[in-house]
């Protein structure tokens, strides 16, 4: 009896020591699930990218953070996306800065860019790219990813050249969005505006003549079932962005937050060598497949390049953007 009578008191002293600790011991962080929509839908080489990155943070973040692809345009429409983020409904969102142009005018330095996002990200213009999203959009800049992919125009019957080698598309209704319909006008050619859902149909109806759109991702979408000339030499770049809810950023752990960031810089570079990849093989299963090359060369591809270049940076300088000069010197190496 006396031996059980000691062994309740020691265990009522080391509870008593040990009580305070456990009263005012902190908690243990819990795993945060972050949100994220994709302006395209998931079997796009786009998106597939992006679940790159998420692949790459949640490999790195067990326990810490962890992303959750919730959807595409079917969760939200990808116009709407970023406001999305913006008031905390979501809490990443990757996509193209060029939709945001009436809002973001700077989003013209990616597209204008000639560099790639890693280089962009060393000579400062990644920081100006930062304010800009944070002013116009109200969101964090993480990353500028997939950058290096240039832009083409396709079309379904053959274009025609002019004696001077350059390329006659007068009068040709082109599928565009505001990231280069300028240029499409500069060209004489017929913007016409039309949602990514519905450019299949519009080229099965003879809605468009051709379509503008990145040289990756065409038999994604099978639309090289009608498109079957491509004019070359590309044009502009990607302006594919990751941000994210600023309030859910602040209320991270510095660990969470280094995980997120560190995998954001490192997948810069990592989805620009990945690309240039996909780009190549690309480039040879489409003319395989009996996609015609339409080439220009010397002073025409030149003067066909400076209208893509000086239609997107007059745009932002006529917008009075306070941050065109630095971007200009930042972007536009060409």
């Amino acid at each position: 009896m006396k031996f059980n009578s000691l062994k309740r008191a020691f265990a009522s002293v080391v509870m008593g020591a040990a009580l305070p600790s456990m009263l005012f011991a902190s908690p243990a962080q819990a795993e945060e699930i972050l949100k994220a929509v994709s302006a395209f839908p998931k079997p796009l080489a786009f998106t597939q990218s992006f679940l790159g990155y998420v692949d790459l943070v949640n490999e790195r973040g067990k326990g810490v953070v962890q992303i959750q692809h919730i959807g595409g345009p079917e969760v939200f429409p990808s116009s709407q996306q970023v406001a999305a983020v913006e008031r905390g409904i979501v809490d990443i969102h990757y996509g193209p800065a060029g939709y945001h142009l009436g809002s973001m005018p700077e989003a013209d330095a990616w597209l204008g860019s000639t560099i790639t996002a890693a280089e962009g990200r060393k000579n400062g213009g990644f920081a100006l790219m930062e304010k800009a999203f944070k002013d116009r959009l109200g969101v964090k800049l993480m990353a500028h990813i997939d950058s290096g992919i240039k832009f083409h125009i396709y079309t379904i019957g053959e274009p025609q050249k002019r004696v001077d080698g350059s390329v006659d598309l007068t009068g040709k209704r082109l599928r565009t969005s505001p990231v280069y319909k300028s240029f499409f006008e500069a060209l004489d050619a017929i913007p016409v505006s039309a949602p990514v859902p519905d450019i299949y149909t519009g080229l099965e109806r003879n809605v468009f003549d051709g379509a503008g759109w990145p040289i990756v991702a065409i038999q994604d979408l099978s639309w090289d079932k009608f498109l079957k000339y491509r004019v070359d030499p590309g044009f502009l770049q990607t302006d594919l962005s990751i941000v994210m809810s600023p309030a859910k950023w602040d209320s991270l752990s510095p660990e969470a937050q280094k995980i997120l960031q560190d995998a954001a810089i490192e997948y810069e570079q990592k989805s620009y060598d990945q690309f240039q990849t996909i780009i190549a093989a690309t480039d040879t299963k489409v003319q395989e497949d009996g996609m015609t090359i339409v080439r220009l060369e010397g002073k025409a591809a030149n003067d066909y390049l400076d209208k893509a270049y000086d239609a997107v940076w007059n745009r932002m300088k006529a917008s009075n953007s306070p941050l065109y000069e630095e971007l200009k010197k930042a972007y536009y190496q060409r």
